[in-house]
């Protein structure tokens, strides 16, 4: 059968014709679900949480709880360097990096994998450094070789930071950070090593002290459950080193105000962002519950099931991996191009008519993808209705499809469900 032919109803004789509504009704009736890359889905518990009275913020329960969450911070990074909470987003841990190590006229190198590592280097042009552009080969992430080459022939060391993503968000590719710093290390160079997690922290698997990474930076609304406003920042002995000659230092961001020795709530350089807090409390004791190294794995066989549905579902014309290698498609996110197949049309009906939200192709990508978000709290029903909706509007459309995806990624999930662990007493209906 031609891909265009793909037709799972065609052999069920036993099927009576499929319904059809009525003009002005639609099927999109009952809780919308967003399955973009962050702000993922918070879960109820996290907003129950955050539904409470304003507390003192001088001392007491506030003060006691935020300095157990900043205790907590670098157990979750592997680290044993310090953890900063900033009120913003991920755009402000990245200037909150940026400003507390370098001075004006240090140069960055940036390690282009898609649109974010990008964004973050020209946040420290803006800010007076000397940046300088590595690109990744098209559609693959970051060359370490190549990395390694350019530093050796900065035998002066000018370079004094380097930027890169674990997964860039809008390419959906996943960077091998321990062979990065194997690059450095094999030159000698004694450049700061900063990684944004802000797509991959508590997704997938990041160790910041054992892969040599000197900043960290990440923010609340993917993988730690929280909705956006909190940005996060662990820095090394090194990085607190590098900060004491830091001529970029400002008030708002300046970490020297914020590792304590002061009033409370100048750990956030003034009132505390006090129900992001609470929110960030209960994430973090359903950390505790699932278990990182669980979460981690939850997440890695749930990519797996999106994968399997996108390889189900190319064929000529149609969509495809946006990331060629497979071995680089990261844990959290899947950009998919779409061809021939009207990206924005498809976005459009799933959402309008079906209650879907998939993620917009950012940058190059826009109007040729879409993205599937595949990160935090989410489980098979979750992702098997995004699937099944998408593959639903690609039937709508009369796109070209090579097979099921829903089929493709139902059976991969089936191989993570513990079958022999499941007891039916007590499940008899009434």
């Amino acid at each position: 059968m031609a891909a265009h032919d793909f037709d799972p109803l065609a052999a069920r004789s036993d099927l009576p014709a499929a319904p059809i509504l009525p003009e002005g009704a639609t099927l999109n009736a009952g809780r919308p679900l967003t399955s973009i890359p962050g702000p993922s889905v918070i879960p109820e518990r996290v907003l129950a949480a955050m539904h409470a009275p304003m507390p003192n913020i001088y001392e007491g329960a506030l003060v006691e709880m935020s300095e157990r969450l900043l205790a907590e911070l670098p157990q979750l990074a592997f680290t044993d360097g310090e953890a900063f909470i900033a009120i913003a987003n991920g755009h402000g841990a990245w200037e909150m990096a940026l400003t507390n190590t370098l001075s004006r006229g240090d140069r960055v190198l940036v390690l282009e994998s898609g649109r974010f590592a990008v964004g973050w280097g020209n946040q420290a042009a803006m800010l007076g450094c000397e940046v300088e552009v590595l690109a990744a080969p098209a559609r693959r992430g970051v060359d370490p070789a190549a990395l390694e080459e350019r530093l050796r022939a900065d035998g002066g060391h000018a370079i004094k930071a380097i930027l890169v993503v674990q997964i860039d968000t809008a390419s959906s590719v996943v960077n091998d950070i321990p062979a990065i710093r194997r690059a450095i290390d094999a030159v000698g160079h004694p450049a700061l090593l900063m990684v944004d997690c802000i797509a991959s922290f508590a997704c997938m698997e990041f160790r910041m002290d054992a892969w040599g990474v000197d900043v960290t930076v990440s923010g609340s609304q993917k993988g730690l459950m929280v909705p956006p406003g909190l940005g996060f920042v662990w820095a090394s002995q090194k990085a607190i080193a590098a900060h004491r000659e830091a001529g970029l230092r400002t008030a708002y961001w300046d970490w020297t105000a914020r590792m304590g020795g002061g009033a409370h709530y100048m750990r956030y350089c003034g009132t505390p962002p006090v129900t992001h807090l609470y929110g960030l409390r209960a994430a973090f004791e359903m950390i505790a519950e699932e278990g990182l190294e669980n979460i981690w794995a939850r997440h890695a066989v749930m990519a797996h099931a999106v994968r399997s549905a996108v390889a189900a579902w190319s064929a000529p014309g149609g969509l495809e991996f946006h990331i060629e290698d497979p071995a680089a498609r990261s844990n959290a996110v899947t950009t998919v191009l779409t061809g021939g197949v009207d990206a924005i049309r498809l976005r459009a009906l799933a959402e309008q008519e079906a209650g879907l939200t998939l993620g917009v192709g950012l940058g190059d990508f826009q109007d040729r993808a879409f993205r599937i978000g595949h990160m935090g709290h989410m489980n098979p029903p979750q992702l098997l209705g995004t699937l099944g909706t998408i593959e639903a509007v690609l039937h709508a459309m009369g796109a070209p499809m090579g097979g099921s995806g829903v089929a493709a990624a139902a059976a991969a999930l089936s191989g993570a469900l513990h079958a022999g662990r499941v007891t039916t007493a007590g499940m008899r209906g009434g």
